[in-house]
């Protein structure tokens, strides 16, 4: 079975920084689009970013120059790496993943089969 965990949240203080992990199992990660969407307090879930099996990345406006998603291929571990957090960052990120051609550039949450539980970060 497909499953992702995601892990390093927690609270920051507005300006700090705070990395996120999504470990993957159960499907050949290097060929999966993979993606952090966020939910904030009353808000749809939303796009963050997304890095695709080529290694090409998109952002959202909202994050651009603030954070770094990656992948580890060998450790089928996807990153986000934030820094200068703003409250309005606060949220629960989610993992999220997707073999088809295209997911990454759409980066819609309707074009993602899996998801991880996800893990609240709160900036205050």
């Amino acid at each position: 079975d497909v499953q992702l965990v995601e892990s390093g949240g927690g609270s920051v203080q507005a300006g700090g920084s705070r990395r996120l992990s999504c470990v993957a199992s159960g499907f050949t990660f290097s060929y999966y689009c993979m993606a952090w969407f966020r939910q904030g307090p009353g808000k749809d879930r939303e796009a963050v970013a997304s890095v695709d099996t080529d290694g090409s990345t998109i952002y959202a406006d909202s994050v651009k120059g603030r954070f770094t998603i990656s992948r580890d291929n060998i450790k089928a571990t996807l990153y986000l790496q934030m820094n200068s957090l703003k409250p309005d960052d606060t949220a629960i990120y989610y993992c999220a993943a997707d073999p088809s051609l295209g997911a990454c550039v759409r980066l819609r949450v309707a074009s993602f089969d899996y998801w991880g539980q996800g893990t609240q970060v709160t900036v205050s």
